[in-house]
């Protein structure tokens, strides 16, 4: 578990050699900085710290680099990004690496050095002995993102530690608005606790007033407010888009995209599938599809359809000049209320 991971590296408790393997790139982040922390001063880091980029030099470089003492310190911190030879993804490498060096380093590891080999890809490919090796040699951390409970809990955490206070409903509002991305959810919390101040409270009127939308998150709402039969609203929000400069192509174009969710998701839910094989098999964030289910149980699927049809109509007088772009959105949305 990668809290487990934080906690001894908090503690100072060092492995030799680590794998960060998984796309959120915020975890990614997090953990090499405190691995960093825990094994250098800030005065150590221009001498022992080194980061390669294996697409770009040889593995053999970094791993001469690892077996090199520490300059006036008692630890090195060397950081291998990009190791495709990991994958199963077939591209041409600028450079030949000779792989068995990674494989005899892990073996015996420097005693003073703390290898990182960060893989931001889904998965690795498992029958190359390679790959085998560095798993089996390395402390393999996951870094796939939080489920939505583990999420909120470590937003209580981040709270805590800016010396504020994050009540129920405010921390769901911020989940909701930021899409559960942590990236997101770090730097609303520190925009959050500089706004309150020591010791303040935050509330959902707070979050809602703050936290910034994006555009993607406006759609979602228009949506919401379509299926509610708030017509006023669902229009404001899109003139609001229009004020704010955001192209009608653009935002008809994230419509399709929704609502081709809904309706993809509107059909998996009738074949029994659950939130977290319909996200595996549309490739979208689990907490895209729940918001969806919620959306798609108010529509009948023949609805949906009929919806996709009147996008894709829009869609087409759009970009063959038939009618101007901002009346082809507009029209669409406001025939959803007849």
């Amino acid at each position: 578990m990668i809290s487990n991971v934080w906690k001894d590296l908090k503690n100072k408790q060092l492995k030799p050699a680590y794998l960060l393997l998984g796309k959120e790139s915020y975890l990614i982040q997090e953990t090499v900085q405190l691995i960093i922390e825990a094994a250098l001063d800030p005065s150590e880091m221009d001498f022992n710290l080194a980061q390669y980029d294996l697409s770009e030099t040889a593995l053999e470089s970094a791993i001469e680099d690892a077996e090199t003492l520490p300059f006036l310190g008692e630890k090195r911190v060397v950081i291998l990004k990009n190791p495709h030879f990991l994958t199963s993804e077939k591209k041409k490498e600028k450079i030949e690496h000779r792989i068995e060096k990674l494989e005899e380093y892990l073996k015996s590891p420097a005693p003073y050095t703390i290898l990182v080999i960060v893989a931001p890809y889904e998965k690795l490919d498992e029958r190359k002995k390679i790959t085998k090796a560095v798993k089996k040699m390395t402390e393999a951390v996951e870094m796939n993102g939080f489920s939505e409970h583990e999420t909120k809990k470590w937003m209580k955490e981040l709270a805590d530690a800016n010396a504020i206070a994050l009540q129920d409903s405010a921390r769901d509002q911020l989940y909701l608005l930021t899409a559960g991305n942590l990236m997101a959810i770090s730097q609303e919390i520190k925009k959050l606790s500089t706004y309150a101040g020591e010791g303040g409270i935050i509330t959902e009127d707070i979050v809602s007033s703050l936290v910034s939308r994006t555009l993607e998150q406006n759609i979602f709402e228009l949506i919401e407010k379509v299926i509610r039969k708030d017509r006023t609203r669902a229009m404001q929000i899109f003139y609001d888009l229009l004020k704010a400069n955001e192209e009608p192509i653009k935002i008809l174009s994230l419509l399709i995209n929704q609502f081709r969710l809904l309706l993809q998701v509107k059909e998996l839910s009738v074949l029994g599938y659950g939130q977290q094989q319909m996200a595996g098999n549309l490739k979208v964030h689990p907490f895209r599809v729940k918001l969806a289910m919620q959306q798609a149980q108010l529509f009948q699927t023949q609805e949906l359809t009929s919806i996709m049809n009147q996008l894709g109509d829009a869609d087409y007088d759009m970009k063959t000049g038939k009618m101007d772009k901002r009346l082809a959105v507009e029209l669409f949305l406001l025939r959803l209320f007849k």
